[in-house]
């Protein structure tokens, strides 16, 4: 009987053991892929940077060409 009640005493400490290890394994596993998400999010590729650099490109002509619009009218 007590060898009974020690081997499922052992069996219910290792289950707890590997199921603890288990979810802090997927606890880390969560955690990798937000950090993994919010990384692709704030990721730019080269040819967005250079659209984004042209739209700023073409406002500031536009801009440079109504002062000079202003600077002739004067």
């Amino acid at each position: 009987m007590e060898a009974e009640f020690m081997w499922n005493a052992l069996l219910s400490i290792g289950v707890a053991a590997v199921g603890f290890w288990v979810k802090s394994w997927v606890s880390e596993v969560t955690r990798l892929q937000i950090l993994l998400n919010r990384t692709r999010e704030e990721y730019i590729t080269k040819a967005d940077s250079s659209d984004q650099m042209n739209r700023v490109m073409n406002r500031l002509d536009g801009l440079d060409a109504k002062i000079d619009r202003l600077i002739e009218r004067q």
